[in-house]
């Protein structure tokens, strides 16, 4: 065994330890691990290895002993390539004095085929001189096959992900582009629905209040030519047409009050900046509110109809919201437009609420005044504390010509 390995005692002899039993010891160290242990002297050549380190390489430790060890195990890089031997780690260790350790490279066993190997070089000195080195590896074929494997579960999970996540985007562009043109095609529908509300019940309610006046004008002609009798009859007939007149008057009022909801001719008119001063005066008049108005528009730039639309909804949305929940008293509502951007803020000193209730999945209100926001290009922010009330603020930034 001894001279397979080709062990040598120490040069300084240690009190108590003699050659024989020193060399025994070391030999059960080197044949008790799994690692392959191997020396080399300064021509590279092998000086000693254990039965683990040539079993890996496919020897035994008689065929590998006064063996190049670079020229028999580490020749070759993974790509086929020739590996000088002036490049190799492990001659550098006593060479160059650089212990090294290396994960990345192969070993090549007598049949040809490698394996992936982590090895580490240090170098032996004996009274200050370098003597060769010394060499531990190890086959980490199952760890580098492991790694790999990971690598590519890793590789796949991401691409799974990104193909999930691409299928995402795609279905909330979708979304949006759905929720957008439901938007169009709801503020068509009821443009149609207050065309035809006006057009067709709001001529009758006027044609049937004109019918009520002249039989109310026909009556009090024919009371003054009449019995007692008679008299008294065309009274109370009078009278109905007279409360039919008001019932009349109060629908027409209503058939007004849902064409305005469904779609405000002041809107089409007069456009979205007195559209919206209109909206905010008759609010606060509805909801007895005191109202900060301050509104600088002179610059704004014009707006397409649909957007005009999705902005006048949102601020109605924020009134109402306020006119919901905020148990307010005072509301102040600030407008400034220009060539570059739009803002409209409308702020309660109402109850206020916790930033959770505006993320909630029935805020509904809050949902479509943001998804409208996207729409635009903009984004709506709300601030709001218990007790301190609420802020809603639609920033739209305008394309520039």
């Amino acid at each position: 065994m001894y001279s397979e390995l080709n062990l040598s005692p120490p040069s300084s002899h240690l009190p108590g330890l003699d050659q024989p039993v020193w060399r025994d010891k070391l030999s059960q160290l080197l044949e008790s691990t799994g690692e392959g242990i191997f020396g080399i002297d300064m021509d590279g050549r092998c000086t000693f290895i254990n039965r683990a380190g040539a079993a890996q390489l496919g020897s035994s430790p008689a065929e590998v002993l006064g063996r190049n060890m670079h020229e028999l195990a580490h020749h070759t890089h993974a790509d086929g390539s020739h590996y000088p031997e002036h490049e190799c780690p492990i001659f550098n260790a006593f060479r160059k004095g650089l212990p090294c350790r290396i994960d990345t490279e192969l070993f090549w066993c007598r049949d040809g085929h490698a394996f992936a190997v982590e090895y580490t070089s240090y170098p032996i000195i004996d009274g200050g001189v370098v003597q060769g080195a010394v060499v531990t590896f190890v086959d980490i074929s199952a760890r580098k096959q492991a790694e790999d494997a990971l690598r590519q579960a890793h590789a796949e999970l991401e691409r799974r992900v990104s193909e999930r996540t691409q299928a995402l985007t795609e279905a909330l562009q979708q979304l949006r582009e759905l929720s957008a043109y439901t938007h169009t095609v709801l503020e068509e529908e009821r443009t149609r629905i207050a065309r035809e509300v006006h057009d067709e019940l709001g001529s009758l309610l006027v044609a049937l209040k004109m019918d009520v006046g002249w039989l109310n004008k026909r009556l009090a002609e024919q009371a003054q030519r009449s019995t007692d009798a008679a008299q008294d009859m065309r009274e109370r007939m009078r009278a109905k047409c007279h409360n039919m007149s008001g019932l009349i008057e109060a629908a027409v009022d209503n058939v007004g009050r849902i064409i305005t909801d469904l779609r405000p001719s002041i809107l089409d008119h007069q456009g979205l900046w007195v559209a919206l001063d209109w909206q905010a005066h008759e609010f606060v008049q509805s909801a007895e509110l005191a109202l900060d108005w301050h509104m600088d528009v002179a610059q704004a730039a014009p707006l397409a109809e649909p957007d005009a639309i999705a902005i006048f909804r949102i601020f109605q949305e924020m009134l109402s919201n306020v006119g919901r929940h905020a148990q307010a008293s005072r509301l102040t509502v600030a407008i400034l437009a220009n060539a570059e951007h739009i803002s409209i803020a409308v702020q309660d000193n109402g109850r206020g609420a916790p930033a959770a209730a505006f993320d909630a999945a029935n805020a509904y209100g809050v949902m479509g005044m943001r998804e409208r926001a996207r729409h635009l290009g903009g984004q709506l922010e709300i601030q709001s504390q218990i007790g301190l009330g609420c802020l809603f603020k639609l920033l739209i930034q305008l394309s520039k010509p």
